[in-house]
């Protein structure tokens, strides 16, 4: 069962996240920003989940590693997805390059489960 890393200060995103991830079989695993830190350095998820919070900055700190990791994969794997306040492309909302998806909040099972869903079509989870 590939594991997602799900980071976000919100206790309440963490769940809806999460649900929404084992639905799709997979096994949701989730972390403040703090502790996500150090969960990276124990395993490498399929995926991340970044709840980018009001500004989204709040995951800003765990980019390095995240980098780290894709470097050591030779790909852009792990995926990382963030939950942000604005839509738009990672480009346009001016992201981190580390960024492939952008899902706009709230967060519902419409918005995340496709992107999920492609990303495990693709074999990138």
């Amino acid at each position: 069962m590939s594991k997602v890393l799900m980071v976000g200060r919100s206790r309440i995103n963490q769940v809806v996240v999460s649900k929404i991830i084992e639905g799709l079989g997979l096994k949701p695993i989730p972390e403040t920003p703090e502790a996500a830190a150090k969960t990276l350095l124990a395993l490498v998820p399929g995926a991340i989940v970044l709840d980018g919070g009001a500004d989204n900055k709040d995951c800003d700190a765990l980019m390095p590693a995240i980098a780290a990791l894709r470097r050591a994969s030779g790909q852009s794997r792990p995926s990382v997805i963030l939950l942000s306040n604005r839509t738009g492309t990672p480009e346009n909302l001016s992201l981190s390059g580390l960024i492939d998806v952008v899902v706009a909040k709230p967060i519902t099972p419409d918005r995340l489960q496709p992107v999920l869903n492609r990303l495990i079509t693709h074999g990138h989870v």
